[in-house]
């Protein structure tokens, strides 16, 4: 059953405007790292959420917390390479019976580093279906639910551009994801949703642990340097738009 944390009314003084009060956003794998910054920046600015992610503890635990930002959160575990999973989350969003403002498709994964020759096709396949495909999924089922003004903003990474050897299967996800989020733009100007392409280079996130576990993480940037940016190019005004952000690390590539 999906986790509901309902807004409490705010004590004290009268609150600042939220600048996104009664809006309502979608971001999946916010359990952790960049998704769930990014859900932290979008309430306490008052955006309602639905988070997804695979874990279920650390979604829930993820759930109360950004509940104590007084916006009202639904935590559903999902898995997005799994098309029925996907259709049962989309089964909960239309029945709160609101559009979705901003989709966030954060969910990914990446691999040990092994050159071509030496990566299990099991590994190759379960990346791409996170990355790319799942990506594919949940966009595909939001559109129906999104309306003119609406943003998706697809996450990434720099390696949608670059290129790091043993990381094919993640490269090849990327560059593709790129692809497809060069594509919705185009097909989506006529309705009026905007797509962005986030690119960040390295981020300090428990993704390291499996793509480089002895990288220099002192030196990368911070989910939150990450999902300020997010925040502030979902504020943009009508009639513009940001269609590709690329942020780095002070030191450049790593």
């Amino acid at each position: 059953m999906p986790k509901r944390f309902h807004k409490t009314p705010c004590a004290g003084k009268t609150a600042p405007e939220k600048r996104f009060a009664g809006k309502l956003a979608l971001i999946t794998g916010a359990n952790r790292g960049i998704g769930l910054a990014i859900a932290r920046g979008l309430a306490r600015e008052g955006c309602d959420l639905i988070i997804t992610g695979r874990d279920s503890r650390s979604l829930a635990s993820a759930g109360r917390e950004l509940g104590e930002f007084g916006v009202d959160v639904l935590a559903q575990v999902c898995d997005v390479r799994d098309p029925n999973s996907v259709d049962y989350l989309f089964v909960l969003v239309r029945g709160l019976r609101r559009p979705l403002d901003f989709l966030i498709n954060n969910a990914g994964i990446g691999h040990s580093n092994r050159r071509v020759t030496e990566l299990p096709y099991p590994m190759w396949a379960e990346v791409i279906d996170t990355n790319l495909n799942g990506m594919f999924l949940v966009t595909q089922a939001a559109l129906a639910v999104m309306k003119k003004g609406s943003t998706i903003v697809n996450n990434l990474s720099i390696a949608a551009e670059r290129v790091f050897p043993g990381s094919a299967a993640y490269n090849a996800s990327k560059h593709g994801a790129l692809g497809f989020t060069d594509t919705l733009r185009e097909e989506l100007r006529p309705k009026g949703i905007r797509v962005v392409a986030l690119m960040p280079g390295a981020t300090d996130t428990a993704i390291w642990k499996t793509l480089w576990p002895k990288a220099p993480r002192r030196k990368m940037m911070s989910a939150e340097t990450v999902a300020g940016v997010v925040v502030n190019a979902l504020l943009v005004p009508d009639g513009s738009a940001l269609e590709k952000i690329v942020i780095m690390p002070a030191d450049g590539a790593l």
